[in-house]
């Protein structure tokens, strides 16, 4: 049995003896709702749909049964925290069960986290070569104190603010974005072939049309979903009223809106802002460090933009290799109508060392 359901449901009972809706006398005289047991409850459950049976149904009084509190319980935190908790108290073992799921919870979140963080640091420390050490410590210093928020007595409102608004929709733009800038904007067989190249073997052609067809389109449909279900629903949250001893949904304050809102933009920010900077030549992008092209079977190089200790030195300093390339000779799935590059046997000068790509490949960068 649930300690929400049961305190939630006695809160109801405390009400109706005030309202003089039911008799003290049907309240067993040991019963102490301070402390009010899983046992009690259902003592004094009984005892009223026995006496009020014709009028019990509009009472709205629960069994407080584990089977109900599982339908109810289903995602976010009640999943993990209220459902899952209340079925391994059931189990045979139930302690050693319980320590192995919240090990099992901090491995997750660990795991997660790790994931996230390395996220955030690496383009950083790959473009303005900040110190590594002190640039994580800092950022993890900084994760911990804005984590705190989500501990406190109110902090289940904060994770589902942040986990309704910040992550759905701003996430669904990036991921669309990432697809247009790889299938349309690079072009799918260019990246079919850098796959080819990479893997050594020709990925099928149902990812081709994936790629370039089909999961734009399911995004898009998923983004125009995600905004209309934001302007038909209104932001708020499910909260539990104690005077009506019932659970409520309300709307977020003003505050919280202009919070939600913040989330928002600041999570899709970075895209315009880095494409107005590099348009107008404000940021860099790195490009100019090594500029590799191909044109009739003979590698250009310029190295005018390299510095003296680049590593990219060490791969311009091999001499290219007269002999056979290593690279699967086989057909790629290209696209529709196109040819292989890498049928270009016959040409002495598209072959090189294993320190070269093909010579008859697109223009890329080492």
């Amino acid at each position: 049995m649930n300690e929400k359901c049961v305190v939630e449901n006695a809160e109801k009972i405390l009400g109706y003896l005030h309202t003089n809706v039911l008799s003290r006398d049907l309240i067993p005289p040991h019963v102490n709702f301070s402390h009010l047991t899983a046992k009690d409850y259902t003592e004094m459950y009984k005892v009223i749909r026995a006496v009020k049976e014709d009028r019990f149904a509009s009472l709205g009084l629960d069994p407080c049964l584990l089977e109900d509190e599982l339908d109810k319980s289903v995602q976010g935190t009640g999943l993990a925290f209220i459902a899952f908790t209340e079925a391994m108290t059931h189990f045979p073992a139930s302690p050693f069960w319980s320590v192995m799921f919240f090990l099992m919870l901090i491995n997750l979140g660990l795991g997660s986290m790790i994931g996230t963080m390395a996220g955030i640091t690496t383009p950083i420390i790959d473009t303005f070569k900040v110190p590594k050490e002190m640039f994580t410590v800092g950022c993890c210093v900084f994760a911990f104190f804005v984590g705190l928020l989500f501990v406190q007595r109110s902090g289940n409102y904060f994770v589902t603010m942040f986990d309704d608004y910040s992550a759905t929709l701003p996430l669904t733009v990036i991921v669309i974005l990432e697809n247009i800038a790889v299938a349309w904007i690079y072009g799918t067989k260019k990246f079919m072939q850098e796959l080819t190249e990479m893997l050594g073997f020709r990925p099928y052609r149902f990812y081709f049309y994936m790629w370039k067809f089909v999961s734009p389109l399911c995004m898009a449909v998923l983004t125009t979903a995600s905004v209309i279900q934001l302007g038909v629903t209104p932001p708020g949250y499910s909260a539990w009223i104690k005077e009506e001893a019932a659970e409520r949904y309300l709307y977020f304050p003003n505050w919280a809106m202009a919070l939600l809102i913040t989330l928002i933009v600041v999570a899709t920010l970075p895209i315009p802002v880095v494409f107005v900077l590099r348009h107008f030549h404000l940021l860099s992008d790195g490009s100019n460090t090594l500029s590799v092209s191909y044109k009739k079977g003979r590698m250009m190089k310029d190295i005018s933009n390299l510095e003296e200790n680049d590593e990219t030195r060490f791969i311009l300093s091999k001499v290219p290799s007269e002999a056979p390339s290593p690279m699967p000779t086989h057909r790629s799935y290209l696209g529709p109508g196109s040819t292989s590059p890498l049928e270009t046997s016959g040409n002495p000068n598209g072959r090189y060392g294993s320190s070269y790509l093909l010579a008859g490949t697109p223009e890329s960068e080492l």
